[in-house]
């Protein structure tokens, strides 16, 4: 075990992952997740079984699980050993394990990680202290006002973002696009709300709205849920209906069916598609109406889109909605106005496939994928998965076996949990060292010199 490999594991969710992990704990076996990460240096193995170990209040035991890690050196560890070390009450070691020296204190990031855990140590003012210095930058000041939240700091916290707000007002007066800093202004208005001042909040932001002061639908966004969270239907109503429809129309029609009234926000939005065939009107009604129970009615809806090379905006919404709902995704799936067109065909292969494995028709499921291979990489790890979601594990595992590759051991090793193997599952588990040499072959991670992956995880 070393830092690099570390690294790897963090940024690439490598080893064990942190749902196989899950899984383990999910069936009783916390000693064989300890023993992965004292035996494997499977980091998510530490992590979880530390936060579990603390759970059940074994804190010694959970330092033991982290120190290996941590005496490396490893900030994520430090970390994870420090959280450990407060839940115990040993408060002072806590800080000093992580406390930035003067080089640190110039990071907001380092700076962002030493307040939150400041905060959790009630120390809620040395928090403060240490993030004012950064409060130029606007996500530092976001930290800030998420982090005291209940804190009691409400006053303090607003005079500090105050000169902020005047400096970004100044700026967008002259130009919308002259700062990139409104954020602060959305920041203000909801530091007054939670202060029981939301009328401020309201009138404050609404100004900014009223004199163009924003540059993006960011804010228009944070006002129309302000109104609604506070029952201002008739000027949400006014905001929705005019050269902002595209960005609050669905809040509004949402804030109606909070009040109960739902066939009224059917009517707004179907209205809105009669004047203005906008997407994202079609999008927001189809999906409503699937939660209500009326699929028909949400096909309808959203099939104009159907036919668009992209499926994203309208198709793909309903089927995520009815992935733990197979037998409606089936009828989607089946429904005449469904019709497959450019990329959605490849997709729908595999719709189909989930929805009759998970219904427990395994081989309606395989005959999918054996007349339609070409969508997949590599049909046979998908079979075995289709195999392992209709309940048939032996029939999966020995496709597995049979495979042998890297990545069908680490699908393996949830079907061997599933059994009751445990033991062998975490065996037969590819190492880090074995994932980093085969991933390197298909997509080599770029490292910088601190280890760190400079592409986005896997």
């Amino acid at each position: 075990m070393n830092t690099d490999d570390l690294s790897w594991q963090a940024h690439n969710r490598g080893g064990l992952h942190p749902r196989k992990v899950d899984l383990l704990l999910e069936h009783g076996h916390l000693d064989r997740v300890i023993r992965a990460a004292e035996e494997r240096g499977e980091w998510f193995c530490a992590e979880r079984a530390a936060q579990e170990l603390c759970r059940t209040g074994a804190f010694d035991r959970a330092i033991e699980v982290v120190e290996p890690f941590a005496t490396l050196g490893w900030r994520p560890a430090l970390w994870a050993k420090a959280n450990v070390l407060l839940r115990a009450g040993r408060t002072d070691e806590a800080l000093d394990l992580v406390r930035p020296d003067e080089a640190g204190r110039t990071s907001e990031y380092v700076c962002r990680d030493f307040a939150e855990l400041l905060v959790e140590a009630g120390r809620v003012d040395e928090a403060i202290d240490l993030l004012v210095p950064h409060l130029g930058g606007w996500w530092i000041r976001s930290v800030l006002v998420e982090i005291t939240e209940g804190q009691g700091r409400d006053e303090r916290v607003l005079e500090l973002i105050a000169p902020h707000t005047e400096t970004a007002r100044q700026a967008l007066e002259k130009s919308r696009w002259a700062s990139n800093d409104e954020g602060v202004l959305v920041l203000q208005a909801r530091m007054l709300e939670r202060m029981n001042r939301a009328d401020e909040a309201i009138h404050v932001l609404g100004a900014d709205i009223a004199e163009k002061r924003y540059g993006t639908q960011n804010t228009l966004t944070a006002y129309a849920e302000l109104l609604s969270r506070h029952g201002r239907l008739d000027d949400l109503r006014e905001l929705a209906t005019g050269e902002h429809a595209h960005t609050a129309l669905d809040i509004f029609a949402g804030a109606l069916r909070d009040c109960g009234r739902a066939d009224e926000a059917e009517t707004v939005m179907r209205e809105a598609i009669l004047a203005d065939d906008w997407v994202g009107y079609r999008a927001w009604l189809s999906v409503t109406l699937l939660q209500d129970g009326r699929l028909d009615d949400a096909i309808a809806v959203a099939e104009p889109g159907f036919s668009w090379s992209d499926c994203s905006n309208l198709l793909d919404p309903l089927v995520r909605e009815l992935f733990d709902r197979p037998e409606e995704l089936l009828h989607l799936l089946d429904h005449p106005l469904t019709v497959p067109h450019h990329s959605h065909e490849e997709f729908q292969h595999w719709w189909r496939a989930f929805a009759l494995a998970c219904l427990g028709r395994a081989e309606e499921a395989l005959a999918v994928v054996e007349a339609h291979p070409d969508p997949f990489s590599n049909p046979r790890l998908v079979r075995a998965e289709l195999l392992n979601t209709a309940g048939h594990l032996a029939r999966a595992e020995a496709e597995l076996r049979d495979l042998g590759t890297v990545e069908a051991r680490e699908d393996l090793f949830e079907v061997l949990v599933k059994q009751g193997r445990a033991a062998e599952a975490v065996t037969i588990h590819p190492t880090v060292t074995e994932q980093r040499a085969a991933r390197a072959k298909t997509a080599p991670a770029l490292l910088r010199e601190d280890g760190y992956s400079a592409e986005p995880p896997f």
